[in-house]
């Protein structure tokens, strides 16, 4: 039975179809996720309805608040709400960091009820970790259309420069007012439909983790995120137009992939090396004082970095691969300790290599996954058949005016070519570069990042 989305007349979204069997851990989402518009001035009803209590800390940065967050205080208020707001200030982009958390967890008191979020990415990660840690509940009221984090069991942050991974709390009530989505620049428009994009290349380093290391694979949340992408690439004309049906195709992509996340509790079916090699540039970025390109704008970008080199690995005979000399030509624990140092700082690679002990691999376990691959090669080379043409994403990302090059994100080239090396190991997920690597063939494939590894 496929899934289908709805609406009821308040704007609530349901699902059904939901069901499955695969051997993914599946939960049952409990939240209230509303998409329309005129939605701003019903926040109160909203929340009165979902019982969350009449205290509450209110998180924005300066532009959200603006945009929004002033609108909602005002209705909460005159609703008989108690708000603190907590308005983060920065001369330049708020990042979710460890000042930004800190601010947040500092303005929560004994009375605070819930925390809500009015905001995008950088807002509504802070305010999810924070509910987390505290055990509150948490409100999210987007504000543009630029990500898929708004339903999410994961936070993204900036611990002292390191970008990580930390499980956080979904939020109880989603708020998408299609009005106030419409307003958000078009770079924020096109850096949506560029994270969306990467779920192409996330499905298919899935599958093909379920093929090499029979890692659960669930076709209902895989299903989801394709038939939502589809449908912006459809559409695309019409996101590009800000119309109310284009607005409501990506939010609704954005918020399915956050579904996903929800249901199988990992970010499996929307993130893979895409979303590595964007993080990269942002941590990296971040250390050396620079403004990250928008993270979703970056995905965009990575996607079409990496999509070459799977149409690529189609076409390999692994048959022809020589085990002795990949086994004399791989890296020892040391060396490979050294690169991770190297590519991530001393902080960062010993806290990746902390958090990731399954990418120090064994001999034995190497030469199972390169079997593994020779065996199933037919099965990897359907996977990678299922994308559309490279053309069909590179037309999307042109009708948005979006931008399709590291230049044109300002990611210098020596960032550009560590990057493509060590995006494969931000984390033990597998991906199809993994594969590639643990075939002794990265070397080939990446010609065009020549990357000094001493």
């Amino acid at each position: 039975m496929p899934v289908t989305v709805s609406y009821d007349s308040d704007g609530k979204l349901s699902l059904s179809g939901l069901q499955c069997d695969c051997p993914c851990e599946h939960h049952q989402l409990d939240m209230d996720i509303y998409v329309g518009r005129g939605l701003i001035g019903r926040v109160p009803e909203l929340i009165r309805r979902r019982g969350l209590g009449d205290h509450c800390v209110l998180v924005a940065d300066d532009n959200t608040y603006r945009v929004a967050g002033a609108d909602v205080e005002k209705a909460l208020v005159k609703n008989g709400f108690s708000v603190s707001p907590c308005v983060i200030h920065r001369q330049g982009d708020m990042l979710p960091d460890d000042g930004a958390c800190g601010e947040v967890l500092l303005s929560i008191t004994r009375d605070t009820q819930f925390l809500i979020a009015v905001g995008s990415g950088s807002v509504t990660d802070t305010t999810r970790i924070n509910a987390e840690r505290t055990g509150l509940k948490f409100v999210s009221v987007g504000t543009a259309p630029s990500m898929d984090g708004y339903i999410s069991a994961v936070a993204p942050l900036l611990h002292r420069g390191v970008k990580i991974q930390r499980p956080a709390k979904c939020p109880d009530i989603v708020i998408c007012d299609l009005d106030v989505l419409a307003t958000a620049p078009m770079e924020m428009i096109a850096s949506g439909v560029g994270d969306v994009l990467g779920k192409y290349i996330a499905k298919a380093d899935w599958q093909i983790g379920n093929i090499i290391n029979g890692e659960p694979y669930c076709p209902v949340c895989a299903g989801l995120t394709a038939n939502a992408v589809n449908a912006l690439v459809e559409h695309v004309d019409e996101i590009a137009a800000k119309t109310e049906k284009g607005m409501r195709i990506l939010i609704e992509a954005l918020l399915l992939a956050g579904v996903t996340i929800g249901i199988i509790d990992n970010t499996r079916a929307v993130a893979s090396i895409e979303h590595n090699i964007a993080q990269y540039w942002e941590m990296i970025l971040v250390q050396q004082g620079v403004r990250p390109p928008m993270h979703g704008a970056s995905v965009g970008v990575a996607t079409l970095l990496v999509w070459p080199l799977y149409e690529r690995f189609a076409r390999e005979d692994l048959t022809a691969l020589d085990l002795e000399s990949i086994k004399a030509r791989r890296m020892s624990r040391e060396a490979r300790e050294r690169w991770m140092v190297r590519a991530f700082g001393e902080e960062g690679g010993r806290l990746i290599m902390r958090e990731n002990p399954g990418d120090f691999l064994s001999w034995e376990e190497q030469e199972r996954r390169i079997h593994a691959a020779q065996t199933h090669m037919e099965q990897i080379r359907e996977v990678i058949a299922q994308l559309p043409p490279l053309a069909t994403v590179e037309r999307v990302m042109r009708t948005l005016n979006a931008d399709m090059t590291p230049q044109q994100e300002n990611i210098p080239q020596d960032l550009l070519c560590l990057s493509m090396w060590c995006g494969k190991d931000y984390r033990t997920r597998y991906t199809l570069l993994k594969t590639i690597d643990e075939c002794g063939l990265l070397p080939a494939y990446l010609q065009a990042y020549p990357c000094d590894f001493a």
